[in-house]
């Protein structure tokens, strides 16, 4: 296969992902609940930000695939804290307290998960303060929300043409087999963890950036149109430039579900000064694109460009906010 044959095939790969076509599932669910398009409450960020005093209560919840807690229940409770604080630190925010839901077939088949959740609660400093148990069920499943707060908010809505797309990532890790997940947090030291995510609503708080999102599991691409399509722009991504672990296939990397994850959207003027705060702490981060008017997520190579995705032919949440 020639190089223009293989960037095509990559982009084949990327719109077909079970994560990106699991994020397109939000628009009829936001349609059947009468949310898309809603001002007040904007549905498509990473949390739901609700204004309080002089800042916004987060609220987001996580629910995890039977497959995925059935097969590797310890991982499962404790991304069930891990994603829901990112999630937080996406939106500019510190996390609060957690609540959880877990069913299981029997007490000891529920032991791995909150053992998972416990290890995740003690070491990222987010306390459990309750949640919902069912030992009765004939299957175990797990879901968990959180509560946090932010004093300056980055969303999915505030991208604006002329911004730089900044990815950061932690490098440090594995892939925990044969999940797409690169698992750099469980044996992160505890003080790592918090720093680590307290950059976030520091680049907020400072004025750096206006928008981001967590990189989940719809991949970086997957992940960068969903802040497109909330943000009404277009976004250019050089996949050269994208921050990677030696030996890792690019078309892996780019569907990946990394424990620490984000892209931000930034002024050119300050994409330095974003991109310092990460790498001072041995977290990988570059401009790997531009955010431009229009309506296509695309990639590049230097030689070769795909579009990913286009709203203009097909919406992918259908949670932007329509014009009055």
């Amino acid at each position: 296969m020639d190089g223009r044959a293989a960037f095509h095939a990559l982009a084949d790969t990327l719109r077909a992902s079970r994560g990106l076509a699991a994020k397109a599932d939000i628009a009829s669910v936001a349609d059947r609940l009468g949310l898309s398009g809603a001002a007040a409450i904007r549905v498509g960020d990473d949390c739901a930000a609700l204004p309080d005093g002089d800042g916004h209560l987060l609220f987001a919840i996580e629910g995890f695939m039977n497959e995925f807690v059935a097969g590797d229940p310890w991982f499962a409770g404790w991304c069930a804290v891990m994603v829901n604080i990112s999630d937080v630190a996406a939106m500019g925010g510190r996390a609060i307290a957690i609540v959880d839901a877990v069913w299981a077939d029997g007490e000891r088949n529920a032991d791995s998960i909150l053992t998972g959740m416990r290890a995740a609660s003690e070491r990222f400093g987010v306390p459990i303060v309750g949640g919902h148990t069912n030992m009765r069920a004939d299957r175990r499943q797990l879901s968990a929300a959180i509560l946090g707060r932010a004093k300056c908010l980055l969303t999915s809505f505030d991208a604006r043409p002329g911004d730089r797309l900044v990815a950061a990532m932690d490098l440090r890790g594995r892939y925990r087999e044969p999940l797409f997940n690169w698992e750099s947090a469980t044996d992160a030291p505890q003080d790592q963890l918090r720093d680590d995510l307290e950059l976030l609503p520091r680049i907020a708080e400072a004025g750096l950036s206006r928008s981001a999102k967590d990189i989940s599991q719809g991949g970086l691409v997957g992940t960068a149109a969903m802040l497109a399509e909330c943000s009404g722009v277009g976004i250019a991504i050089d996949v050269g430039a994208v921050p990677k672990p030696d030996r890792v296939p690019l078309d892996r990397w780019l569907t990946t579900f990394p424990s620490f994850g984000f892209l931000l959207a930034v002024r050119p003027e300050n994409v330095a000064a974003v991109t310092r705060l990460f790498t001072a702490r041995d977290i990988a981060a570059a401009d790997i694109g531009a955010i431009h008017a229009g309506s296509t997520v695309s990639i590049a190579d230097g030689t070769s460009i795909e579009t990913v995705w286009n709203f203009a032919e097909r919406p992918l949440l259908g949670c932007a906010v329509k014009e009055a």
